[in-house]
């Protein structure tokens, strides 16, 4: 038995077909493009998503032999596609990246308070679904008025294929809207933003049929779905004890939790699993200063990822400058859209493979931060931690992640690991355990750690203005 698996991300939409063990047989993807009309927005036309997905769909089901018996969608979290009656959005989506809500997300802190935050997994921030609609309800009241949806990506996309209007507990999770230990949506945020509970779809499990959609001619049984993350770790095999590290364009330290154990400091998020509502949990730290950091900070120095990763290979200096990677602001631990980047610590003798190797220091750095973040609210992360993503590939940066961090961390090659998982709950199976070798892991290096840590303390130290400028590192 096959499935269609369809990933929908923020830069592109990715198709696959899927077997019972959870293994890709055929794979398409199609760019798009998301927009900043103005500064600190983040917005997309979905009727690209629609598009492109079509054109993925078609392309991974050509020639199959044997057809799939059903499909299953994953998606990008947190965005916000407000629709009519007929599904037609009345703006352009915004997305998960958007700050515009920052004055909002501070109005909504205030009145409910940390408690009630960790309640709803999240601490209030810009680009979460509850604070997008605050901002549209003060700023674009009419698109409000004329609302008869609020969706995320992917259930949009479901629904205009011709599937049913629901969502999932692993979507609704990372709204900021619903109970995530319960898995209903919170009658205290809906209060709070004056919305109708009307314009919100149910809540179903992820595995749950949610009627048919039209792909590629014909039409096909599709389930409710799950957010991307959540797909992931079905597609890893990762249980009750799992966890992993992904580093890509931002970077996601993971942890499956026994209980909705939220975080009272709000420095990480709660999140469902892919499941029926109150079945199952995980911890996230979400990083945004990863590969997209790295990406711009080359194109400013005109090199390549071939240099930097060259660079790298002598390792760390103590006197090589501090890098602070927070160019757009920063989630887990920060969860602060102003924090900036900066160089600190330059002097005469500082050449470019130091700049270089500052720069990949300072993503690990980032993703330290977060895997500190995540153990310290509990549970520790397993002794050997799978490492997936694009951003992984290189062995010294691998080993830098590794030093930074403290993890053993062990490279694993899933590239379609959300697709898969959102191809397994079109089945009904989850994917067999994932198993980590010890003799694959890359283990931090005590000596490296320390000068690590203490580099870390002083990047922590300029980006929030704890620390002066120090003459020596």
């Amino acid at each position: 038995m096959t499935t269609l698996g369809i990933d929908l991300g923020t830069g592109s939409v990715k198709a696959a077909i899927v077997d019972a063990d959870g293994r890709v047989a055929s794979r398409a993807s199609h760019p798009y493009r998301a927009r900043s009309p103005r500064p600190g927005w983040a917005e997309a036309d979905p009727r690209d998503w629609l598009a492109a997905t079509r054109a993925v769909a078609e392309s991974a089901l050509s020639g199959l032999v044997q057809r799939p018996t059903a499909v299953g969608i994953c998606g990008q979290m947190h965005g916000v596609v407000v629709v009519d009656e007929d599904l037609v959005p009345l703006r352009p989506a915004i997305l998960w990246a958007d700050t515009r809500a920052a004055e909002q997300a501070r109005e909504m802190s205030d009145a409910l308070g940390p408690q009630a935050l960790a309640r709803l997994g999240s601490p209030a921030v810009p680009g979460l679904a509850a604070t997008t609609l605050a901002w549209l309800a003060r700023h674009e009241p009419e698109v409000m008025g004329r609302a008869r949806y609020v969706l995320q990506p992917k259930d949009w996309l479901r629904a205009m294929l011709g599937g049913a209007v629901a969502t999932d507990p692993s979507d609704a999770s990372g709204t900021l809207m619903a109970d995530v230990a319960s898995g209903t949506w919170s009658a205290t945020v809906l209060d709070w933003l004056g919305l109708d509970p009307a314009v919100l779809p149910t809540i179903v499990g992820s595995g749950e049929p949610c009627g048919t959609v039209r792909l590629a001619g014909r039409d096909w049984p599709v389930v409710a779905g799950g957010a991307d993350t959540a797909c992931a770790l079905a597609g890893l095999g990762l249980g009750a004890d799992g966890g992993f590290v992904a580093v890509g364009t931002g970077a996601q330290v993971v942890r499956v939790l026994p209980t909705a154990i939220g975080d009272p400091t709000l420095r990480t998020h709660t999140l469902a699993t892919a499941g029926p509502p109150g079945s199952g949990w995980y911890r996230l730290g979400a990083v945004q200063s990863a590969g997209l950091v790295l990406a711009t900070v080359l194109e400013w120095l005109g090199a390549s990822i071939g240099e930097a990763s060259a660079a790298l290979r002598d390792g760390v200096h103590a006197d090589d400058p501090v890098f602070v990677p927070f160019l757009a602001g920063e989630r887990t631990p920060f969860m602060q859209a102003g924090l900036r980047g900066a160089w600190h610590r330059q002097g005469l003798s500082t050449d470019r493979a130091a700049l270089l190797r500052s720069v990949l220091e300072g993503v690990a750095q980032a993703v330290a931060l977060a895997v500190d973040a995540v153990q310290e609210a509990g549970p520790t992360l397993p002794d050997l931690v799978p490492l997936v993503g694009g951003g992984t590939h290189d062995p010294a940066f691998r080993q830098l992640l590794a030093d930074a961090t403290g993890l053993a961390l062990v490279p694993a090659e899933a590239p379609d690991a959300s697709v898969a998982g959102a191809g397994l709950l079109a089945a009904g199976r989850a994917a067999p355990p994932m198993r980590a070798d010890d003799a694959e892991a890359f283990t931090p290096r005590p000596a490296v750690a320390g000068l690590l840590r203490e580099r870390r303390a002083a990047m922590v130290g300029y980006a929030t203005g704890d620390l002066g400028n120090p003459a020596t590192p």
